[in-house]
């Protein structure tokens, strides 16, 4: 293949993403810079240290098998010709960026923690500085990994460095490189799945032995679960977190770069020359803006001295504001430069980014008023304890299940505006294209919405060493101050990586179709003259039936309503199984420290009080508590219980395509995208109005 002209606005993507990875770095040094504190604070971080690196360990081995298993699955099908080779690269090196990721923002996030707590003690502006530049490193290291993983293939590619198949180059490469979202998707699936499982495995057992049997308070270091609720903020609030939204981050900018190429085939050159790689160019200097105005927004975040929760959010709401407006006015004057001399609708294209950005932040908007306790509907959740558990359950779920009618209604919104604005009146792939493209200007400011997302648990464990550490009260009403504003940040968090989740589906399920239309050409199935020109997106749908009345079509749409619940199910059986373990050893481990405190003689009152025990113990030549048991043990029930409900996201769609075919997986993922979008909205906002009454209370 010759090379092709790139762009000098393709460079916004790699030269983003070094800048990115080089902000990373200059904020760790940053970080590393302010003391972790003396004595006991360095003990505790080192012991959530330690408790956190050694799940990650594990975790990666376990997902290590997978990809050994899967690249040979890869290499197998590219000697048959139903997978391009680059795949058996490709694949591994995307799970590889993104494990790395969770790697770098894990090290930041348990370096940052007792940090946090010691520069709260000099002011609240200084605990807050370090706890959001830490997830700073975190939001900047997911995009910069993504961005150069996909620029640097790209450029691979179109400079003819790496070959390509038969047929339209771009076409086909932007194909290939979608492909590459697998090793992305299932690095994503264990972090969040076994994340998940392990962060609620140790905060239930913590809170119902410790807090609701012993009487112990929350994040005290007499509590032998304490270490392993901390370990778990990190590893599914960071970690997890971070997995999820490199995973639709990444989709989006390859599932818009695809559709982009494949439109223009479809236009048969009416929208201009060269008018291909100009499509798939523009995500991914569209998502170069967005690291430079991230960088703006973090600086933006300033608190003053004394500043009241609704100040701090205002704050951390400023930066992201802040590189929103960036991105709405860079990329006008860059979109009427990659599209000019062209028939693309250059404020089409910026509508539809604008529309993404605006879904985006309207959906964490919501999300908070749904979920802080300054708001009336978790205030209610508060009222209903009047009465008792029962009303506070069910005053729970109503809130969860109202609060869906906002994201849900803005999705709709956003698809039908991206769509029409993007020219998919006249060209339908251009349409689905602006959906894409909607999808990247909701992530284009990932850097620092991750950020404020990443912040969340830094600060909580900050509040965990101050409380273990026996700092000064006033230390602890900072770390708190924070600790709330990072509650509220968490859920926003969720509520924006599940609508943009739901985007990038939809745009990587119209890739699908593009993807299913090349490899049908190819196996001849639209005869042997065919090209990807000559094959529309219309004639793959009637080739396959996709259509309503196809009972394949029907019966996918419920086996995908069904999966949503099922994976549900499974995951909170597996946390249920695991809290049940945790709450064993936890009961295990008071029983030999009341045996220990009798050999003390501690009389039967102080014995009953647990404020009285020491916070520490030996008996039978053993320390108590014993943090590293809880933490092996949820650990190891994160990794044993995170396989079957993997298993099932993996195997499921396979069975589908051979049983049902093309028409029942893509019945099958439209059914899994829509009830899994509502019940993601339903449990996240449910469970963040419960957490947050807790603490109005």
């Amino acid at each position: 293949m010759d090379p092709m002209n790139l762009s000098p606005l393709y460079w916004l993507g790699p030269v983003g993403a070094i800048s990115a990875l080089g902000a990373a770095f200059a904020f760790s040094r940053g970080v590393m810079a302010n003391s972790e504190g003396e004595g006991e604070m360095v003990e505790i971080a080192q012991a959530v240290r330690d408790g956190a690196m050694a799940y990650l360990t594990r975790q990666y081995k376990v997902v290590a098998l997978v990809f050994v298993a899967l690249v040979a699955i890869l290499f197998v099908l590219s000697t048959q010709g139903t997978q391009a080779w680059q795949t058996v690269i490709g694949v591994p090196v995307a799970g590889l960026f993104s494990g790395l990721c969770g790697w770098f923002g894990m090290k930041m996030a348990t370096n940052a923690s007792a940090r946090t707590a010691y520069a709260a003690k000099q002011s609240l502006n200084d605990g807050l500085k370090v706890a959001f530049r830490a997830g700073a490193v975190m939001g900047l290291v997911v995009v910069g990994f993504a961005l150069l993983d996909i620029s640097a293939w790209f450029f691979l590619y179109t400079q003819g460095i790496v070959p390509l198949p038969e047929g339209d180059a771009l076409v086909a490469m932007t194909t290939i490189m979608l492909s590459y979202g697998m090793g992305a998707s299932t690095q994503a699936l264990f972090a969040r799945v076994g994340g998940g499982i392990y962060t609620k495995a140790a905060d239930v057992g913590a809170d119902l032995v410790g807090k609701v049997e012993a009487g112990i308070p929350e994040d005290d270091a007499r509590n032998p679960a304490t270490i392993a609720d901390n370990v778990g903020d990190n590893v599914g609030d960071v970690a997890g977190m971070g997995a999820d939204l490199y995973e639709s981050y990444y989709g989006s900018i390859l599932a818009t770069m695809a559709l982009g190429a494949a439109a223009a085939l479809a236009a048969a050159g009416s929208l201009g020359e060269g008018v291909g790689l100009k499509l798939a160019v523009a995500p991914l200097a569209l998502a170069g803006v967005g690291v430079f105005a991230s960088l703006v927004g973090v600086f933006v975040v300033k608190a003053e001295e004394n500043a009241s929760f609704n100040k701090l959010l205002k704050s951390l709401h400023m930066g992201v504001w802040a590189a929103s407006a960036i991105i709405v006015v860079a990329s006008w004057f860059l979109f009427q430069n990659i599209f000019a001399g062209t028939e693309i609708s250059a404020a089409g294209v910026w509508g539809a980014i604008v529309t993404g950005l605006l879904g985006g932040l309207v959906i964490a908007w919501f999300t908070e008023y749904y979920t802080s306790y300054e708001h009336k509907p978790t205030q209610s959740i508060a009222e209903q304890a009047q009465t008792g558990p029962a009303t506070v359950i069910i005053s729970g779920i109503s809130v969860g299940m109202i609060s869906t009618w906002v994201p849900i209604l803005v999705v709709v919104v956003g698809i039908m505006l991206a769509f029409y604005l993007a020219g998919g009146g006249e060209t339908f792939l251009l349409g689905l294209y602006g959906v894409g493209i909607a999808a990247v200007g909701m992530l284009s400011t990932l850097g620092i919405t991750l950020a404020t997302d990443a912040y969340g648990p830094i600060a909580d464990n900050a509040g965990g060493n101050a409380e273990m550490s026996g700092q000064p009260s006033y230390v602890r009403e900072r770390t708190d101050t924070l600790d709330s504003l990072g509650n509220t940040t968490a859920a926003t968090g969720k509520g924006f990586a599940i609508g943009s989740a739901a985007l990038t589906a939809l745009a990587l399920l119209a890739s699908y179709v593009i993807t299913v239309k090349e490899y049908a050409i190819r196996g001849g199935v639209f005869g042997e003259d065919a090209t990807s020109a000559s094959v529309s997106v219309q004639d793959v749908v009637n080739y396959y039936d996709v259509t309503l009345l196809n009972p394949s079509v029907l019966g996918g749409v419920f086996i995908g309503v069904m999966l949503a619940f099922v994976f549900c199910a499974m995951t909170m059986n597996a946390v249920g199984r695991a809290a049940y373990a945790m709450m064993n050893e936890c009961r295990r481990q008071f029983g030999l420290m009341r045996e220990a405190f009798k050999d003390l003689q501690m009389t039967e009152d102080q014995i009953n009080d647990p404020m009285q025990w020491p916070k520490k113990v030996q008996y039978q030549g053993k320390q108590y508590p014993d943090y590293a048991s809880c933490v092996d043990i949820s650990t190891t029930s994160a990794q044993k219980e995170m396989v079957m409900p993997s298993i099932l996201a993996i195997v499921v769609p396979i069975l589908v395509g051979f049983l049902l075919g093309v028409a029942g997986v893509l019945g099958m993922l439209v059914g899994g995208l829509t009830s899994g979008f509502a019940v993601a909205i339903y449990m996240a906002n449910a469970g963040g109005a419960w957490d947050n009454a807790k603490k109005y209370i």
